[in-house]
C-alpha cells in the first residue's frame, strides 16, 4: 500500500516543547500559511494575514 502524502508542511518552529512552542505549516494544496500556538494544555491555530487581512498564501508545486 502507497504512503499517503501530507498535506501540510511545516516551516518554522520556534520556542520549547516544555513551555509555549510557536510554528507556521502550509497548506500544500492551496499554500496558505497557518499560524500553531501551544502552550501547556491549550493550543490554537490561525491563518496568517497580510495588512489588507487576506491570507499569506506560499506558492506551491503541484505535481
Amino acid at each position: 500500500m502507497a504512503k499517503k502524502e501530507e498535506r501540510f508542511t511545516e516551516i518554522l518552529s520556534e520556542g520549547s516543547t516544555m513551555t509555549c512552542r510557536r510554528a507556521v505549516f502550509v497548506d500544500k494544496e492551496t499554500g496558505v500559511n497557518y499560524l500553531w500556538v501551544h502552550s501547556g494544555y491549550a493550543g490554537g491555530l490561525t491563518p496568517l494575514l497580510d495588512s489588507e487581512g487576506k491570507p499569506i498564501v506560499t506558492s506551491v508545486d503541484k505535481k
